[in-house]
């Protein structure tokens, strides 16, 4: 078994697929709930605490460009589906903006 296999196998081992929107939802050790990183997914790989949407984006497509990151276009943080519908290689100013985007609509559905 290769080593990307064995990561696969890793993750998918505690992921729960959501049928209402396709997410694959960690179940798996977070980040907690406080500080800039709150509610993301971790995990232990190779000996280092890693992001694991972020592990399994490299492990199925390959390293993340410079000035590039991943966006939660299903604005699901459990999520770790790398698929275009759920994870997706954006600037920092695309992404700031998708994350205002979608609190102005959290707040307009609130009012």
């Amino acid at each position: 078994m290769s080593r990307r296999d064995r990561i696969r196998e890793k993750i998918m081992a505690r992921i729960v697929v959501d049928p209402a929107t396709g997410c694959w939802l960690w179940s798996g050790p977070t980040s907690g709930n406080t500080g800039r990183g709150a509610g993301y997914p971790r995990m232990s790989l190779g000996g280092q605490t890693v992001a694991v949407h972020i592990a399994m984006w490299t492990n199925e497509h390959g390293y993340i460009p410079g000035k590039k990151e991943l966006d939660h276009v299903c604005r699901n943080r459990l999520c770790v589906r790398p698929d275009p519908e759920h994870l997706e290689l954006v600037t920092r100013k695309r992404n700031i903006l998708r994350q205002w985007e979608a609190r102005k609509a959290l707040l307009c559905e609130e009012a």
